[in-house]
C-alpha cells in the first residue's frame, strides 16, 4: 500500500500520510512499451497536419516545350515541371489529407496512466493536497502555495474542479498545469517534476480506472 505526504489547503504538512490505492498507484511496470505507446498516441493526435506539396499539374508557370522534339542532342521533354526537374511537382508528397491519429482501447488506455502513476509514486514526484480552489485567483497565492509544498520544476496539478479561478491562478505560471481526474494522460504524467493531486481527486481517479461504479442512493420518500 502506497502513502504520501500530504499538505493542507493552505500548504501545512499535515502529520498523517494519504493511503493511495495499490491497483492505481502501485501498478508493476514491467515493460515501458504501453507507455511509449501511449506517449506516442497522445503526440499523434495532436499534430496538426500542415504540410502540403504541389503536383506537376498544380505548379503555376508557362506549358511551353523547354526546347524543341528533335536537333539538339538531348533527351526529349515535354515539361518544365517534371517532377525530376529542380523547381518541378513533388511526387507521393503530402497532401494536407493525411491521417496521423493513434487509437488506443481504453482498457489499455487505463493501464498506461496507471503505470505512468505507479511511476510518479515511485519517484516521490506526488504530493497530497486537501483541496485546491485559488479563491482569490491570484497568481502570486499559487505561486507561494506550490513552494511551500515543494512542488519544483513542472508541476502537474489534479484538481477536483478546473473553475475560472483556479485557471486566472494558474495559466500564467509557465511550468504549472491543471487538469481534472477524468483527463489525466501519460503524457503529462511523465514530463512533470511534481503531481499534486486533490484529496477529493483521489476517489475520482480511482472509481475512472478501476471502472469503480457509484451504488444509486435510494429515494425512501418515493417508496412512501
Amino acid at each position: 500500500m502506497a502513502s504520501v505526504n500530504t499538505y493542507s489547503a493552505t500548504g501545512t504538512k499535515s502529520g498523517a500520510k494519504a493511503i493511495l490505492d495499490k491497483n492505481v498507484f502501485a501498478v508493476e511496470v514491467k515493460s515501458h512499451g504501453l507507455l511509449k505507446q501511449a506517449y506516442q498516441a497522445y503526440l499523434d493526435n495532436k499534430r496538426a497536419n500542415l504540410a502540403r506539396t504541389k503536383t506537376r499539374g498544380e505548379v503555376v508557370g508557362s506549358t511551353k516545350k523547354p526546347w524543341r522534339q528533335k536537333g539538339t542532342g538531348r533527351a526529349r521533354f515535354g515539361s518544365r515541371y517534371n517532377p525530376i526537374w529542380r523547381g518541378g511537382g513533388i511526387t507521393f508528397g503530402p497532401t494536407g489529407e493525411e491521417n496521423y491519429s493513434k487509437k488506443l482501447n481504453q482498457k489499455a488506455k487505463k493501464l498506461a496512466v496507471k503505470q505512468a502513476l505507479s511511476i510518479a509514486v515511485k519517484e516521490n514526484k506526488v504530493k497530497v493536497i486537501d483541496t485546491f480552489e485559488c479563491k482569490s485567483g491570484k497568481t502570486a497565492d499559487t505561486a507561494k502555495l506550490l513552494a511551500k509544498i515543494e512542488a519544483q520544476g513542472s508541476v502537474l496539478i489534479v484538481a477536483e474542479e478546473k473553475s475560472g479561478a483556479v485557471d486566472r491562478a494558474t495559466r500564467n505560471l509557465p511550468k504549472v498545469k491543471v487538469v481534472q481526474a477524468g483527463y489525466l494522460n501519460v503524457f503529462d504524467l511523465l514530463n512533470a517534476d511534481t503531481v499534486v493531486i486533490a484529496k477529493k481527486s483521489l476517489d475520482s481517479i480511482s472509481e475512472w480506472l478501476t471502472d469503480k461504479v457509484k451504488k444509486p442512493v435510494k429515494n425512501k420518500e418515493a417508496k412512501k
